[in-house]
């Protein structure tokens, strides 16, 4: 489907593509059905004298939620800008093709970002509990108290066990399962120590805290070393899409020779495998001088 005589089939397979991105962003999610549910009947929420239209508060702000939530879906409207500049309907083949992989990316991403905020979650703990107890608080009442939100529902549990008498270190065993959170492993540690061996809890949480700042600065300060690494690979990968724009400019159009020519979809499917293999490789540079990391 290409050539001048596909214009309109592009353009109805773009508004189908734009249509889809518009239902599913506009979709209530479940936090949004329960509310309906909650306050069913209930009158306005907010204060008094301060009425919203219902398609300001709640399409408004559902359609920001939905876009923060599914930001992968912003490949298709640039893959329909693309096959309708280009008068096929591959870019939006690509553009379908490349919404699973960004959403992994993206999930790994938040996933990074959760793990890092329970890492800085429990090195707060250990200096909030150490705290605790050289003011004089016994280990459970100090434990007990201890704030530690971000680390997640299953917290919950240990606050529990250590204001009622249950096995502390096995529920902070547990906690630490969880990305990021394995330094509770060694606050588990340190309690079983203190409890049957009579140890300082204080000095031990302070040792856990310092080896866990410690790595967490040494994974900032490689992280910050290897940002050259990343940017330059990124600008790489962004030349193609820049001569791309200079030769529309122009008039070169070569959209059209790369979607509508054997040697350009040629040049294209092998330029598409070599910009893969570059970024791969940049990755694996990358990973394997982080220790791991990308």
């Amino acid at each position: 489907m290409t050539g001048a005589g596909a214009v309109p089939q592009t353009a109805l397979v773009c508004a189908v593509a734009l249509g889809a991105v518009a239902w599913s962003l506009s979709r209530p999610g479940q936090e949004v059905r329960r509310a309906r549910l909650l306050f069913a009947g209930g009158g306005d929420v907010g204060p008094p004298g301060l009425r919203v239209p219902p398609w300001v508060g709640g399409w408004g702000a559902r359609l920001r939620r939905s876009a923060r939530e599914r930001r992968e879906l912003a490949c298709l409207p640039v893959g329909c800008a693309l096959a309708l500049w280009g008068e096929s309907v591959l870019p939006l083949l690509f553009a379908a093709v490349a919404v699973p992989l960004v959403r992994r990316r993206l999930a790994a991403r938040a996933a990074g970002r959760e793990r890092e905020r329970r890492e800085t979650a429990v090195i707060e703990l250990c200096g909030e509990v150490a705290g605790e107890l050289r003011a004089g608080r016994q280990p459970h009442e100090a434990l007990a108290g201890a704030s530690a939100g971000t680390l997640g529902g299953g917290w919950a549990a240990v606050p529990a066990a250590a204001r009622f008498g249950g096995d502390v270190p096995a529920a902070l065993r547990s906690v630490g399962r969880r990305p990021g959170a394995e330094g509770l492993n060694g606050v588990a540690a340190c309690w079983q120590v203190a409890v049957d061996g009579g140890a300082g809890l204080a000095a031990g949480l302070d040792k856990v805290a310092g080896a866990l700042s410690a790595e967490r600065d040494q994974r900032e300060e490689l992280r910050a070393q290897l940002a050259g690494t990343r940017s330059t690979a990124a600008m790489l990968a962004v030349l193609p899409v820049l001569a791309l724009l200079m030769g529309g400019a122009l008039g070169a159009e070569p959209l059209r020779v790369l979607l509508h020519t054997v040697p350009g979809l040629a040049c294209l499917a092998l330029g598409g495998l070599l910009e893969w293999a570059g970024l791969m490789w940049t990755k694996r540079i990358v990973r394997t001088a982080g220790g791991g990391e990308a």
